[in-house]
């Protein structure tokens, strides 16, 4: 672990150089194959060396983490013909990686806090200094008070373990049994802002749509996984309150997720309308994980790899129509079937694979979340029912206004994709409708 460590540390020399943004990405991408034939089918820890190592979760997610920051320098290709402080912008996608993939590879839990809250501070500065209105400032702020608040309690509980227990290692969680209630909430509320779940997501949409492509593709990617597999985490230690009092999160995940299906029916901005419906998925995933089910654990896992490819590829498709008109508005991006055929098919692609059509890995995902929220309580069938329905009904929304329907008549051209352009929309939809041939990967991990 320690030595990709270092070459992501060793990338760092690279933005003092001119014209090295393509060098970086293809050095990223070389990273991505290297972790890849890393892989050990092990259930334990693996790969241990100072305080970092990996079990079949962490190795997922920091895969993940590496493909989609590789993916985001080759979807920032303004930044770099504008040159727009272009080697900063690379050094803050490096060193996201290097506190994302801290966090997922660590094994304690103190520097899991460390990492989570340091990984903020890049995504804050994409959002702030590449952002595209006045309101991103707002946006950064919101982004960074939501998380900062509620992670204050969760730093004074680490220090409650660690007084008691002395130890923060995650193997040892499985002995410890915590019954007090301000433990249990002050360990789970900064995972559950991070998810978002709904009432405490309003920071979420805010920062999508004020993010450039990049900032987006990371939050919707990966930043919103880093409080499910806190969550996967810290959940063993506190198993008999997460059984009394987990139907509060799982209820507010429902009702919300419902809620937010029919936010995403009246949305006029195509990122706004994306980002809404991380929110809803994020909230199915979140009822998942709280059922403490088997299938609940692994069918969240899925999910969250699965709409990390998927909504950084439908961010991509939104960037991409924005770059050619000048406006995220559907009112404006529609009939783009005539404008842009050939992105006609992605749009398609990525939307099916949003609505969990077969064979991506988000239906695998959703069929073992349904499974495993079912068994908890067959009450929740109508709210899962109503979710589904809408699920659908809301992507079909977007991909039917964006593509059919009247030109709007201020773009009087055609204008196709560059190679660039789909091949970045390949790399998202190939290995998130390819992974479900692996699916035992993210079935039989526990």
């Amino acid at each position: 672990m320690l030595k990709f460590l270092f070459f992501m540390i060793f990338l760092i020399p690279y933005i003092f150089y001119k014209n090295i943004f393509w060098m970086v990405q293809l050095m990223m991408f070389l990273l991505s194959f290297l972790f890849l034939i890393q892989f050990n089918y092990s259930n334990f820890f693996l790969k241990l060396s100072y305080f970092l190592g990996m079990d079949l979760m962490s190795y997922g997610l920091i895969l993940l983490s590496i493909w989609i920051c590789s993916l985001m320098i080759m979807a920032s290709e303004s930044v770099n013909t504008k040159n727009y402080m272009k080697n900063f912008f690379i050094f803050n996608i490096i060193f996201l990686m290097i506190m994302l993939f801290c966090s997922f590879g660590c094994m304690n839990l103190f520097y899991f806090y460390l990492f989570f809250e340091s990984s903020l501070i890049p995504t804050m500065f994409l959002i702030l200094g590449w952002g595209y209105q006045p309101e991103r400032l707002q946006a950064g702020i919101y982004l960074l008070f939501y998380t900062l608040l509620v992670s204050m309690p969760m730093l004074l509980g680490i220090f409650y373990i660690y007084s008691n227990s002395s130890s923060l290692l995650y193997y040892n969680f499985i002995e410890l049994n915590y019954m007090n209630y301000l433990f249990y909430l002050s360990m789970i509320m900064a995972f559950l802002v991070k998810m978002p779940m709904f009432l405490v997501h309003l920071w979420l949409p805010k920062a999508h749509v004020e993010a450039p492509v990049s900032g987006s593709m990371i939050l919707a990617g990966i930043l919103l996984k880093l409080g499910g597999y806190g969550l996967l985490r810290v959940l063993s230690m506190m198993l008999y309150m997460s059984l009394k009092l987990n139907i509060i999160w799982v209820g507010i995940s429902l009702i919300g997720g419902f809620l937010v299906s029919l936010i995403c029916l009246r949305q006029v901005d195509l990122k706004s309308l994306i980002a809404y419906s991380s929110v809803a998925h994020m909230g199915i995933v979140l009822a998942g994980l709280m059922t403490l089910s088997y299938w609940g654990f692994s069918g969240s896992y899925s999910l969250m790899i699965g709409h990390g490819l998927c909504s950084s590829g439908l961010f991509c498709l939104a960037n991409i129509s924005y770059e050619r008109t000048g406006s995220r508005s559907l009112l404006i991006n529609k009939g783009m079937m005539n404008f842009m055929p050939s992105m006609c098919l992605w749009w398609f692609l990525l939307c099916s694979s949003n609505m969990a059509a077969p064979p991506s890995l988000n239906l695998l995902g959703e069929i073992s979340l349904l499974n495993s929220i079912l068994f908890w309580s067959i009450v929740s069938m109508l709210l899962l029912s109503l979710i589904s329905f809408f699920s659908a009904a809301y992507t079909l929304y977007l991909y039917s206004y964006s593509q059919h329907g009247m030109m709007y008549s201020g773009l009087y051209s055609s204008s196709n994709g560059y190679l660039r352009e789909f091949t970045l929309l390949m790399l998202h939809w190939v290995p998130l409708n390819f992974l479900i041939i692996k699916s035992e990967l993210f079935m039989l991990w526990l």
